[in-house]
């Protein structure tokens, strides 16, 4: 599809809009202006001509609206109109948004009269305005399931609000009596508890159920055989209310591992959107932040269910502090328990609700208490997110310590997710993105760049920002704003050339969502070595995402699947419940997503007797089962000695074929699986299969510009190349050698490129060009105009030197905007047809004219373009710079002027202290440094 192509499926697509509904016109008209805004950015963009999906014959059943990237849109106490929301929806259509996700939150100080309570009628009525406005701008709605997070609220009783396990003891020596009441010893513990259990474990070792002897949480017994402890098991509360409540969401947190309490959730839902809310896409769920929940009223029941014996006569092994076999393997169970709980009780009856509704579902898994592969596979849309500012190697790319929170995204966590998705044959997989990326009003749109690709390279292909903050008109700058986000809308001056980063952003969905994914390699994920583990004593465990040294570094699983990534092969991670559902046809492993050429086991201590006897029957069956270790023993209590009899007659039995491998990449290799050594020059990759034809993604986050003639694992006729930044595509120079394909390449230092294989194409062929020797400083005047922005817009200038606007003095200290360069010079050389433009630095994006014509916008590194079309003689220059809002928020506090007038949390800084922004410098600002010519020759 071509750019123009894209255009006029967007005006075809308003036109329908406008026969399905006469009401919505004046929406109709904006979107139609809105789309010839992005007819025109196209337009005048550098290779306007070229394709925006660089290769033939890709088709995808999913919404155009999805490869764009979406946002969390917060309401803030939902004081929302019709005027604003519809003004807000055509702002985020103008820069190419796809979507939005409704999350109601906590209000803004003196705006209570303008709160519109959570599911009201007027709030739905205001629901299906935003989804009619959307659906006439080409965009879509997805809404959170609730307010703020957790799920919970005033349709949540005590009875079914998030439940804990309070435990009493008390020791009886032999012949002392015990009578009273069995009441929680701790005053915080006796939330809505209710007895479930009271045993009596004697030194002797003899267990006594004392329950039955209760009347009315009254004990009368004697300890007559020996010395006992008394334990008394309550099913307590944790308390707990949902977190950032908007007004009508208030209320205790659901009970997530009750599928009573999941229906008493849904019944307001139910009603609510029985008659509203049609035309939702999605309902979303948080990560999952219930705190402290680790029990359900008829847990005991459903343990004994699921692990086959009563857990009450083990309840000592349970509560032990000690590190024995016997506490580990009854916690193993228990941790195991609460894990199938969420998952059948609450995750996948939800996503069963939203699809009855006509719904999909959006999940964010991490955090829950369990296998993660499966929570996320229970979603429609699994969705990670990422938290802090990543280090990255970029030439010229700036991470200043006093501005970030440390990032903790690792490539492993994140495949979690997209793994759950590939397996489970779901085609998108979502990601909530930037969060507290840097300090409010400090984020740049080229510091968010290598994050997007990070997210992009391993696996996920629908970017969610975080976030965009409702914001209506009334509100002076810089607006409602929520605590931890980049907030991107109209009041954050990035805004002014976010549509640069949307459309790359876009340009790379197209292709991560077209086809299927090529991970060649399961990796089994042995959770039950996590389970089975100590873990400090702690009886509950949450697989958190911000958490991970607590159980993914430094285990034998996440080491495998850094060795075979830093190797190049592509993997996906597998649960046990997806190992069960595995079959070999055709010479693959056949998941209900995609099939594998071979699945590798990690040296796992722990593994459930089910999936060693399908892992060892697909063997049989001629799959290829690599094994890197073979277990010592099944997990949990039940029968555990006859299950490890058996499990290790299943090894003598199998010894020939079930031999561990020292070397997992040389047993790979043995087997004809080869990985993609293009990683040993720095680059990252993600590959993709389409009908045979490979595309591959390729991103330089190295400290150098990467070229040369590289291979990649396929035999293709042709290599087409596609840069998703300036959107030059054609057909490399590539030629077969021994089964693999070398293709010439070049990727500066931050850039990235596609290429996909084919048989034949009709592209011509890439131009490819290289730097010469000389470069040609444009040594001219610039003048300054300020055209944009506040408080103030400060006075015109001619500078000799490009330095830091701000030292200018005056109001342009203060100024957070839009600044317009403009300079003449001489062309160097009229007979060189192709030059690179070079900044030495931009502070922070700009769009550039070069005589008049719009060639491009700069916002990421490298922060340079070709240049095509210089005049002999004289050229003009014009460059608009966009800087950061940093400095008119300080000036604003050094005024004194209050803006952070938000309930609860308010605003909190980075690192979750008091904002202030008097205490910052200014912010260099426009363009800092030489501006280059470079000439270019072809290669």
């Amino acid at each position: 599809m071509f750019v123009n192509d894209v255009i006029l499926g967007a005006m075809e697509f308003s036109l329908k809009r406008i026969k399905k509904s006469v009401s919505n016109c004046c929406c109709l008209l904006l979107c139609a202006t809105a789309v010839l805004h992005a007819q025109n950015q196209h337009k005048n963009g550098p290779n306007a001509q070229e394709s925006l999906v660089f290769t033939e014959n890709i088709d995808s059943e999913i919404p155009a609206n999805t490869t764009k990237p979406w946002t969390r849109w917060w309401w803030m106490g939902s004081a929302i109109d019709e005027q604003n929301i519809k003004a807000s929806l055509i702002s985020f259509s103008k820069v190419g948004l796809g979507g939005v996700e409704i999350t109601p939150i906590y209000g803004v100080e003196g705006e209570d009269a303008n709160n519109v309570p959570f599911l009201s009628e007027q709030w739905l009525a205001l629901l299906d305005f935003t989804i009619k406005t959307a659906d006439s701008l080409g965009m879509q709605v997805d809404m959170n399931l609730g307010t703020g997070w957790p799920y919970g609220g005033p349709q949540i009783d005590l009875e079914h609000a998030a439940t804990r396990l309070v435990v009493d003891s008390v020791q009886l020596l032999k012949g002392q009596r015990f009578t009273g009441n069995l009441t929680p010893q701790n005053v915080k513990d006796t939330l809505g508890a209710k007895i479930a259990a009271v045993m009596a474990f004697g030194k002797d070792g003899s267990v006594v159920d004392l329950t039955s002897n209760l009347q009315n949480n009254s004990l009368k017994w004697k300890a007559k055989k020996t010395d006992y402890t008394l334990y008394t098991v309550f099913t307590g509360k944790t308390g707990q209310k949902v977190k950032r409540a908007a007004p009508g969401g208030e209320g205790y947190t659901v009970d997530h591992y009750s599928n009573k309490a999941f229906e008493q959730y849904v019944t307001r839902f139910n009603a609510a959107l029985k008659n509203n809310g049609k035309g939702l896409r999605a309902i979303f769920n948080d990560s999952y932040e219930v705190y402290g929940t680790d029990f359900t009223p008829d847990f005991f029941e459903q343990f004994e269910r699921l692990r086959g014996y009563d857990l009450k006569p083990h309840l000592q092994e349970l509560f032990a502090t000690s590190d024995t076999e016997m506490a580990n393997r009854i916690k193993s169970d228990y941790r195991e328990t609460l894990s199938d709980l969420l998952l059948t009780e609450f995750d996948e009856p939800w996503t069963e609700w939203a699809n009855q509704h006509g719904y999909t579902s959006r999940l964010q898994a991490h955090g829950s208490p369990g296998n993660l592969i499966d929570f996320y596979a229970a979603a429609d849309i699994p969705e990670c997110e990422t938290f802090g500012s990543m280090p990255y190697d970029i030439s010229g790319f700036r991470r200043e310590k006093e501005d970030i929170r440390e990032g903790d995204a690792d490539p492993v966590m994140l495949k979690f997710s997209s793994s759950a998705a590939h397996i489970a044959g779901k085609p998108l997989v979502s990601s909530e993105t930037f969060t507290w990326l840097r300090d409010h009003f400090k984020t740049s749109l080229s510091q968010t760049k290598p994050e997007a690709e990070d997210l992009l390279l391993n696996g996920v292909n629908h970017i969610f920002l975080h976030g965009s903050t409702y914001s209506p008109k009334r509100a002076v700058w810089p607006g409602w704003k929520f605590y931890a986000s980049v907030n991107f809308n109209e009041n954050n001056t990035i805004w002014e050339d976010a549509p640069a980063l949307f459309s790359y952003i876009e340009n790379c969905q197209k292709l991560l969502q077209s086809g299927k994914p090529d991970n060649e390699i399961l990796l089994y994920w042995p959770i039950h070595d996590v389970w089975d583990d100590y873990l400090k004593g702690q009886r509950f465990f949450q697989f958190k995402i911000h958490s991970l040294d607590e159980w993914l570094h430094g285990t034998k699983f996440y080491g495998l699947a850094t060795e075979l990534a830093q190797q190049g092969y592509a993997t996906d991670f597998i649960s046990d419940r997806f190992i069960e559902d595995l079959s070999y046809e055709n010479g693959s492993l056949q998941t209900q997503g995609v099939a594998y050429k071979s699945l590798v086991v990690p040296d796992a201590d722990k593994m459930p007797l089910a999936t060693f006897k399908k892992l060892v029957e697909l063997k049989k069956q001629g799959a290829q089962i690599i094994f890197q270790g073979l277990p010592e023993s099944v997990p949990g209590f039940a029968d555990y000695q006859e299950k490890n009899h058996t499990l290790s007659q299943l090894k003598t039995e199998n010894k020939l074929v079930l031999h561990p491998e020292k070397s997992i990449g040389k047993a790979l290799r043995d087997n004809g699986l080869y990985p993609e050594t293009i990683v040993e020059t720095g680059l990252k990759f993600i590959r993709r299969d389409i009908n045979g034809e490979k595309i591959y993604y390729l991103v330089n986050h190295t400290a150098n510009a990467i070229s040369g003639t590289f291979p990649i694992q396929t035999e293709a006729e042709k290599v087409i190349l596609y840069d998703p930044l300036s959107q030059k595509v054609g057909v490399g120079k590539s030629e077969i050698q021994n089964g693999i394909t070398l293709v010439k390449l070049h990727i500066p230092s931050g850039g990235s490129l596609f290429l996909k294989t084919a048989q034949s194409s009709s592209k011509e062929s890439w131009v490819y060009l290289k730097e010469s020797e000389t470069s040609h400083v444009l040594n001219g005047e610039w003048k300054i105009d300020f055209i944009k922005g506040g408080p103030s817009l400060p006075e015109s200038a001619t500078l000799n030197e490009l330095n830091s606007w701000t030292e200018l003095g005056g109001d342009a200290s203060y100024f957070s905007g839009t600044a317009r360069y403009e300079t003449t010079f001489e062309n160097p050389d009229a007979t060189i047809e192709n030059w690179k433009l070079r900044f030495n630095e931009v502070r922070e994006s700009a769009k550039i004219w070069l005589n008049d014509v719009y060639v491009g916008t700069l916002w990421a590194n490298p922060f340079e373009l070709e240049l095509s079309n210089l005049k002999s003689g004289k050229n003009t220059l014009r460059v608009e710079v966009t800087n950061l809002p940093a400095n008119r928020i300080r000036a604003k506090e050094l005024r004194g002027e209050e803006w952070k007038i938000f309930k609860e949390i308010n605003m909190v800084n980075k690192d979750y202290q008091k904002f202030d922004a008097t205490i910052w410098s200014p912010t260099p600002s426009g363009l800092l440094g030489e501006v280059s010519l470079i000439p270019l020759i072809k290669n």
